[in-house]
């Protein structure tokens, strides 16, 4: 129930020790296409950032969906072992296009089949890179002092990927369902 800080300034945004969120470039345009950015202080917050009922996932959960994907048929080329599973989250639009098959930016119309429609909303260090071609997500998981888990998505591979990220960072959040 209490405001999280938009925060615009750079300087600003990477010195913080406490939660905030942006829009990617800080355009509210962005914000309603593909969501606002929020760093892993927003996360971690006991107040809790998703609404009542619901939780930010923690890397066993990110881990859990990526398996349940590959076991249930979400590869792109049917099998049922690796990760080659990004295609099936990835939204049918705004993903740069490539060429080769089983990417995530190849034939777009092949992408969604989970229904989880991830878009590529970039994200935000110093500066805001990677609009249209990655989607990261933080978890709920810390690392250490400086890094907490994080999923990703990238137009030029196939998999979801699983690692972490500086925690002043602004990546998407997802909410799962308690």
């Amino acid at each position: 129930g209490e405001a999280i800080s938009n925060i615009k300034d750079a300087t600003a945004w990477e010195a913080l020790t406490t939660g905030a969120w942006c829009e990617y470039n800080n355009l509210g345009i962005n914000g309603i296409k593909y969501g606002h950015l929020y760093n892993w202080y927003a996360v971690a917050d006991p107040r809790n950032i998703a609404p009542e009922g619901w939780h930010i996932p923690t890397d066993a959960e990110w881990a859990e969906l990526e398996s349940y994907l590959i076991a249930n048929g979400g590869n792109f080329d049917g099998t049922i072992s690796e990760n080659k599973i990004g295609k099936s989250l990835a939204a049918t639009t705004d993903w740069i296009s490539h060429t080769t098959i089983g990417i995530i930016g190849s034939d777009l119309t092949k992408n969604n089949s989970s229904g989880f429609s991830a878009l590529p909303a970039g994200l935000r260090e110093n500066t805001f890179k990677y609009l249209t071609t990655y989607c990261f997500w933080w978890s709920s998981t810390e690392n250490s002092t400086n890094f907490a888990g994080r999923s990703f998505l990238y137009s030029y591979n196939s998999t979801l990927t699983r690692n972490y990220g500086h925690k002043s960072y602004g990546y998407s959040v997802r909410c799962v369902k308690d």
